[in-house]
């Protein structure tokens, strides 16, 4: 697989993402569970909300490997600290002086932002380079107790809702929205994206002979 266009769909796809996130934090109808936790913590405790994504991603490095038994995944701390440099870009930034107003409005940045997450989400996972190690996470849990995929992403969206209630986080219906929904956006964009990546690197390697 060409290195150039999987290194373009991660960075690309990692850029939107990061914009939808940062959408459905300001659409103020409550944030994704780890977001919320990291909005609580940076109202708490101080930092951006970038940096807590990247201390959060640090600690999850060290959880996983404990949970599977095996080293911890480092490289996955690359694709984290550009998560949380391109969340404090777009909150510090672009998003500083946005506020939307009125229920409608809300709804529909929130509703967006989900879409454009699933959008990069799909970008990002097509270039196959580490994970975040909030979707290690996820797979970890599986891995370590043999529970299928939705009961291991359940389980790794509860445990940061508990500590982001507790502190006051942006915990709300968007919230359950977007546990819901973020799965399918994914879905709906990933074979489309697939297939660009695969066409894409056809041509190069034509083009090449």
């Amino acid at each position: 697989m060409s290195l150039f266009y999987r290194s373009l769909f991660f960075m690309i796809g990692l850029l939107i993402m990061t914009f939808g996130v940062c959408l459905t934090i300001k659409a103020d109808l409550g944030a994704g569970a780890w977001d919320a936790l990291n909005v609580a913590l940076s109202e708490e405790i101080g930092l951006t909300i970038g940096k807590w994504v990247m201390i959060d991603g640090a600690i999850l490095v060290m959880v996983n490997a404990i949970l599977v038994k095996r080293r911890p995944e480092l490289l996955s701390l690359i694709t984290i600290i550009f998560i949380g440099s391109l969340v404090d870009f777009w909150m510090l930034i672009i998003f500083e002086t946005w506020t939307f107003e009125g229920l409608t409005i809300k709804l529909i940045s929130l509703l967006a932002g989900i879409i454009i997450i699933g959008l990069g989400a799909a970008a990002y996972l097509q270039a196959k380079f580490p994970a975040s190690p909030i979707d290690s996470f996820m797979l970890a849990i599986k891995e370590r107790f043999g529970f299928n995929l939705m009961v291991s992403k359940t389980l790794a969206e509860i445990i940061p809702l508990i500590p982001a209630l507790i502190l006051g986080g942006p915990v709300w219906i968007g919230t359950i929205i977007i546990t819901l929904v973020i799965g399918p956006s994914i879905q709906l964009f990933f074979p489309s994206l697939e297939k660009l990546l695969k066409n894409l690197q056809e041509r190069k390697l034509q083009e090449k002979y």
